[in-house]
């Protein structure tokens, strides 16, 4: 979803700062995220806001969100032009409104490469999702548990869970920014479905993996000619 409306960014037909409405209608009832714990709509946020809370903490209602500024025919076909046929939505009845539908473990990892290539999407647009994914409060129970803030910072993390699959992909950039290393790990069939949390035995074990990843990538160095992505340095305030 965030490619797709980056794209529409990229090609001039939409804005980071163009606002979206958010009606009471829109939001998903007691799901993840942001958006449902307002309790006061309508309210006006923008794409980029929009986009934030679906890369950060993955906000359900922030998917619908996407969907009143890029449909889904549109998201499908802009991931198919883009080499991914088989990391689709699933549209329904109302041209704006779909499920999350399905990608495969070798797309998504094609995706993340692309990404950090920046042959995926423009310099601008490439350099807020990364932005995003390794921020402070992207998503931390798997990959980046056992990790310092400036090691956090070095990976970008996407994680997705529902039902009984609890999946993550990313990359781990070394200390100048370049990548050196791409994982998609999905899970589906799990037990304890109900656990979306730090304990469920799945993400622990990706925990472990993120601490072995980070270790054994440790003294690589991204080629001479390999794109760098840097991280600003982001620390808490105390208002002021």
């Amino acid at each position: 979803m965030a490619v797709a409306v980056l794209d529409r960014i990229d090609r001039g037909l939409l804005t980071l700062d163009q606002r979206v409405e958010v009606a009471a209608s829109t939001v998903v009832p007691g799901g993840d995220g942001i958006f449902v714990l307002d309790t006061a709509y309508p309210s006006s946020v923008t794409v980029g806001h929009v986009l934030a809370n679906l890369l950060t903490v993955s906000d359900d209602t922030a998917s619908r969100l996407c969907g009143l500024v890029c449909p889904a025919a549109e998201i499908n076909r802009t991931l198919a032009a883009k080499g991914f046929p088989n990391t689709q939505v699933q549209p329904l009845s109302d041209p704006h409104r779909f499920y999350l539908g399905t990608s495969t473990a070798r797309e998504t990892h094609a995706l993340l490469r692309a990404l950090v290539a920046g042959t995926l999407l423009s310099p601008s647009s490439t350099a807020l999702v990364l932005k995003l994914l390794r921020s402070p409060v992207a998503f931390t129970d798997g990959i980046r548990r056992t990790m310092s803030s400036a090691e956090r910072a070095r990976v970008a993390t996407k994680a997705g869970w529902f039902v009984d699959a609890r999946h993550e992909a990313g990359v781990v950039f070394d200390t100048t920014g370049a990548a050196v290393l791409t994982y998609v790990l999905f899970a589906d069939g799990q037990a304890d479905r109900d656990n979306f949390g730090a304990t469920h035995p799945v993400v622990q074990a990706r925990a472990r993996l993120g601490r072995f990843f980070l270790d054994a990538t440790a003294q690589l160095r991204g080629t001479a000619d390999a794109p760098r992505h840097r991280v600003a340095r982001q620390r808490p305030s105390n208002g002021g």
